[in-house]
């Protein structure tokens, strides 16, 4: 019998190009449409791959389906899957990284100019009876401000490039990053200065975050981080929405002690119709998509069907975020 790979959710993502090199390596493919653990326990109950758009797999999905091996995501963020338990059990997951590096961080920048040069505003105003209107504080110039970003991996990195340019200068925080003479060497290109998170946190004039989420990093941007920040401090996130404490941020919003917020991320997606960030003039908000592009749409199906397809040659994905023995 051929080994069974199957498409949680797709969430109208064309995956037929995935499908095919699945089956081309020699898998059968069922397509299920649902992120619902019933459906995904009877759908995939023969499964040896789950292949997932954002369906939320706990230990309980992966402990009822016992010939799973590997869980391919189709994101860079992974904190939708129980990681301990998959690799308890012998499974592997993997992401998809980097592909999507180049459009998360313009598309960081594109919302972090929309804030700092107030175009919510001035978008609403260039209207015959609004034309001179002025906003209550008149925007800062970029070369005055410090650019702070948390998480030097490939998208921080990126985004310093395309935007530390613009900045008075660059101050930056990871704790993962090793300290040796080639990262010095890359960092100082970039125009980073390396120092720790207390530092960037009390610098930045503009706070970018390139972080998964993990327990150790939920809601690290509290009301106690936001408080110690620069007055008038803008706080930017492309990668996770439970990065930030909303409620403390629409509080530090409401007093004044931020001037603004560009998110692409929340921590409730889609977001119920009271959400404290939800219809803020001070709030840009795109609806996760920092990542999309007519590259990435195609590389995202391929990188995760070829993860499947190297496992099944190899007994190795190419690209997994945890180590099964």
């Amino acid at each position: 019998m051929k080994p069974l790979a199957v498409y949680t959710d797709t969430d109208d993502t064309d995956v037929s190009a995935g499908v095919r090199l699945l089956e081309a390596a020699g898998y059968e493919v069922r397509v299920l449409e649902t992120r619902e653990p019933e459906a995904i326990i009877a759908g995939a109950s023969d499964a040896e791959v789950l292949l997932l758009g954002y369906a939320p797999i706990t230990r309980e999905i992966i402990e009822a389906l016992p010939k799973l091996r590997l869980i391919a995501l189709m994101s860079m963020g992974f904190d939708f899957v129980d990681i301990d338990a998959a690799t308890e059990h012998g499974v592997w997951v993997t992401n998809v990284p980097g592909a999507a590096t180049e459009e998360v961080a313009t598309h960081a920048l594109a919302l972090l100019l929309h804030a700092k040069r107030q175009l919510p505003f001035y978008l609403a105003s260039a209207t015959p009876e609004r034309w001179n209107e002025r906003a209550e504080v008149a925007p800062a110039r970029l070369s005055e401000l410090q650019l702070g970003i948390i998480g030097l991996g490939k998208i921080g990195r990126e985004f310093a490039r395309v935007a530390g340019p613009l900045f008075g200068g660059v101050i930056g925080y990871d704790p993962f990053l090793p300290d040796t003479p080639e990262v010095r060497a890359e960092l100082e290109g970039l125009g980073i200065r390396r120092a720790e998170l207390a530092e960037v946190r009390d610098a930045a004039n503009v706070l970018s975050l390139h972080l998964p989420l993990t327990p150790g990093t939920e809601h690290m941007v509290n009301a106690e981080f936001i408080a110690a920040m620069p007055a008038g401090a803008v706080v930017l996130n492309v990668s996770r929405g439970g990065l930030i404490d909303s409620g403390a941020l629409a509080a530090a919003l409401d007093s004044g002690h931020l001037s603004a917020a560009a998110l692409d991320v929340l921590d409730e997606e889609p977001p119920r119709a009271d959400h404290p960030l939800i219809g803020r003039a001070d709030v840009v908000l795109s609806p996760h998509i920092a990542y999309f592009s007519s590259f990435t749409e195609a590389e995202y199906v391929r990188v995760q069907a070829a993860n499947a397809v190297t496992f099944a040659d190899t007994g190795r994905p190419q690209s997994p975020v945890n180590s099964v023995a």
